[in-house]
């Protein structure tokens, strides 16, 4: 029934035979080149993967998922132009309290734990977001790009690669939909003020690699992330298995996929968000692209309906996405007095 997860599907997907994935560093590579074929007559099989990928690992690396190669190289030429400028010129378009999109670099901070410097490019201009983390607040704010002189072509390889990114993320939706055994289009209403960004990551070499990450272990807040990595690599993964640290190797022209917390409120924990951390490099800076996949800020985040009944009732309470990632702007720029807000917080005491 439509609406209604297909259990008849989910023990067909549970009870065929296991496939065999190859594996990069240990994490799926799945082949998304069914998607393009005209009779989808695989598509089952790729549904498993992309299940069994999201409950083991929450984790995968994707090839032939058609993006074009060239708005991919476009982006990634232009965000190496503009993190090569003087510090300076970078600031010029720094975000602040009022905007969290454009430039922001750790070295303000002190905190030399974090060896990087980010730009945040916002999918839909301007987004719209919460004013506030307060729960009576109604008030809307915009974030509108900011975005540098140089160079020039800078605006147009962000448009270009939003657009192609986007249309990934809905295929992947879709696909993480029927792996639930929910009807393809299930998590399509969520994006229509949709609050995705890009982020340009650029991770200098450090000389102090013991003391700093470019990135500390950390799991990411939104529904879906797409990374880009360069061939230098650096990105870790702690195996659900073992809890050990796995690096992932980089895959030419392949996209990195990983679960974020909002997805895993939807599906009632059948596929969780997994830690992960960036370590630095003595030698080489390197670069990457994430495309953070987000609903709209007035979206309210729980297990999804079909997901949930008496045997396995909702493990999280209901909570605004407005005022979340709010309260995470407030505690960028303020010292807060209280945790930074996570999704554990909504959960439901067993």
């Amino acid at each position: 029934m439509q609406g209604e997860v297909d259990q008849s599907f989910i023990q067909a997907l549970e009870h065929r035979p296991n496939l065999s994935v190859p594996e990069a560093q240990g994490i799926p590579l799945i082949d998304l080149s069914v998607l393009n074929s005209p009779d989808n007559h695989n598509i089952d099989g790729l549904v498993l993967e992309i299940r069994n990928a999201c409950k083991n690992w929450g984790f995968f690396q994707v090839i032939n998922h058609g993006v074009p190669l060239e708005k991919r190289h476009k982006i990634e030429n232009a965000s190496r132009k503009f993190f090569a400028q003087p510090l300076e010129e970078k600031r010029k378009v720094r975000r602040d309290e009022a905007s969290a999109l454009g430039y922001y670099d750790t070295e303000h901070t002190k905190n030399v734990r974090d060896w990087k410097e980010l730009f945040d490019y916002g999918v839909q201009n301007p987004t719209l977001v919460s004013a506030s983390s307060e729960p009576d607040d109604k008030e809307v704010v915009q974030w509108f790009n900011r975005l540098p002189e140089y160079p020039p072509e800078f605006r147009e390889a962000c448009e270009e690669y939003a657009k192609d990114l986007e249309k990934l993320a809905y295929k992947l939706m879709e696909l993480i939909a029927l792996s639930l055994g929910l009807p393809a289009n299930s998590f399509c209403n969520f994006y229509r003020d949709q609050t995705s960004l890009i982020r340009l990551n650029h991770y200098p070499p450090c000389p102090v690699p013991h003391l700093a990450l470019g990135v500390g272990r950390h799991k990411d807040s939104g529904a879906l992330t797409i990374l880009a990595q360069d061939d230098v690599g650096g990105l870790e993964v702690k195996r659900k298995s073992d809890g050990e640290w796995t690096r992932v190797k980089p895959t030419p022209d392949a996209y990195i996929i990983n679960v974020g917390d909002i997805l895993q409120a939807w599906s009632n924990e059948i596929y969780e968000s997994v830690e992960h951390r960036v370590v630095v490099n003595t030698e080489k800076e390197r670069f990457s692209i994430a495309f953070f996949f987000n609903p709209a800020h007035y979206t309210m985040v729980k297990p999804l309906d079909e997901l949930i009944n008496e045997k396995n009732p909702a493990k999280y309470r209901a909570y605004n996405w407005g005022k979340f990632i709010a309260t995470r702007m407030q505690s960028n720029f303020k010292k807060l007095d209280v945790e930074n807000i996570q999704v554990h917080h909504f959960r439901v005491p067993e």
